[in-house]
């Protein structure tokens, strides 16, 4: 049998998946091949285990969408070229490269950060191909025109799942991008909604919430608040609403607003018996010396109720220091909270990802050189952290007292053990998706799945016949 010549890069397909282009990295040092697969969900058909998947075939692209199936042959630990070892779902099916077809072995991971969605290994080649490494599609090119053809007639290129409003302000932001992208994936209408652009009816008989494009929005099943700081009480008004016409918020309106008022939740945080950082709050500038005494003097925290982002927090290292900044800020009519300075946390805390009681992701946050403040936003760096059952229980028990089913919760390590910094009701995507390479987005859409009671729908395949 005349052997293919391929390149490092080729096209090919996996017709048994419904896959029918797809640009693989030709690699005889690996000794598996791989696909690009997410939402992987393993079932009983006849008797025998199968998967279910989907996958992006094309290369930094989200769609087209493929929906797959196919018999589950084993999972394996496999270990990639950077020494972590990851369990997979392996099955078999066939490949088509070069006018020749055969079977192979595949196991399913998420290549999303990948350079190529599927990777071809040694023991798929079988002793049909030789491997020129200086040379890439010996087999052809395809063109854009053809891969369009391709999948022009995807079934799968629109979502009919649920229909979920992202109401926030900025499409271009990473986090709001990711969360329209993760519901897509999963099959569902996302429609990005601009709070500013959102009109409320007040009627018994028929609340509405209108569009300024002329849309009436009532007929969303879930919306997901993410509302910046200077939208809060219209952004706040507007989940209100929403919620009062059956839509079902993923962070309710009453839970966000308390999180947005730092004092109002710590004290929640406080009654509810957590752990927290000493802290101080008065009316006039004549309790200064006093606030400063009641948190063991300077170094402290100022805070502004109203900052976020480590926006509004100054560290005063001194006492003279301490009574200027809080005149200051009282002079302006501004509140303000004082709070004991943690000098052994070195400028880094833990961002712990809270979705529907559980932690799914969680970084250590390290401030810049100079800085104090170790948010991502003013320069931190983020890396991934094993996090104590302590801390963990602290994070899901925070979450649950503010009401919110999706939190970022941010903690500090100190000699008294683990304190509570703040609760986030919009935490932001980027930094923690980056550092532990967790699908945050898509557990987001999963935790609306599960509060409707929701389940994708495959269309089922008869097994293959002889």
């Amino acid at each position: 049998m005349e052997k293919l010549i391929v390149g490092s890069e080729e096209w090919c397909g996996l017709p048994g998946l419904g896959v029918p282009a797809i640009k693989a990295r030709v690699d005889s040092g690996a000794k598996t091949s791989s696909l690009h697969a997410y939402n992987i969900q393993t079932f009983n058909r006849g008797g025998e285990a199968w998967v279910s998947f989907e996958a992006h075939p094309l290369q930094n692209l989200r769609r087209p969408r493929v929906r797959c199936e196919a018999r589950l042959l084993d999972r394996r630990t496999v270990r990639s070229s950077s020494g972590d070892a990851e369990k997979r779902f392996v099955i078999k099916t066939s490949l088509s490269i070069g006018g020749s077809v055969w079977d192979i072995e595949l196991t399913l991971t998420n290549r999303d950060t990948m350079g190529y969605r599927m990777l071809l290994g040694r023991e798929a080649m079988m002793g049909r191909m030789l491997v020129d490494p200086s040379e890439s599609f010996c087999l052809g090119e395809l063109p854009p025109s053809q891969l369009e053809e391709f999948y022009r007639d995807e079934h799968h290129m629109s979502g009919t799942g649920l229909r979920i409003g992202v109401l926030a302000s900025n499409p271009d932001l990473y986090s709001n991008q990711r969360i329209m992208e993760a519901g897509a994936e999963r099959g569902h209408r996302m429609t990005f909604l601009n709070i500013r652009q959102c009109y409320m009816k007040l009627d018994s008989a028929e609340p509405a919430v209108h569009y300024r494009d002329g849309r009436i929005l009532n007929n969303l099943d879930a919306i997901i608040p993410r509302i910046r700081p200077s939208m809060t009480f219209y952004g706040c008004a507007l989940t209100r609403h929403f919620e009062s016409m059956g839509v079902y918020a993923l962070n309710g309106s009453a839970a966000i607003s308390q999180s947005r008022d730092k004092l109002y939740s710590l004290q929640l945080l406080q009654e509810g018996g957590l752990n927290i950082p000493i802290s101080g709050f008065a009316n006039s500038p004549m309790d200064t010396n006093e606030l400063i005494d009641m948190v063991g003097g300077a170094p402290l925290i100022v805070k502004l109720l109203e900052g976020t982002q480590g926006r509004g927090v100054v560290l005063a290292e001194t006492r003279k220091a301490a009574e200027s900044v809080i005149n200051a800020i009282k002079s302006l009519k501004a509140n303000l909270l004082v709070q004991e300075f943690i000098r052994e946390a070195q400028g880094k805390d833990l961002r712990l990802f809270v979705i529907d009681g559980k932690v799914v992701a969680a970084i250590q946050r390290e401030a810049a050189p100079g800085e104090f403040r170790a948010n991502i936003h003013q320069g931190g760096t983020a890396s991934v952290v094993k996090v104590t059952p302590e801390e963990r229980k602290l994070a899901i028990k925070a979450a649950k007292v503010l009401g919110l089913k999706v939190a970022g919760v941010d903690i500090i390590r100190s000699k008294k053990g683990p304190l509570l910094l703040e609760v986030n009701s919009s935490p932001g995507l980027e930094g923690i998706e980056s550092a532990t390479r967790k699908d945050v987005a898509g557990s987001m859409i999963m935790a609306i799945e599960k509060a409707l009671k929701w389940r994708p729908t495959i269309p089922p395949k008869e097994p293959a016949g002889d």
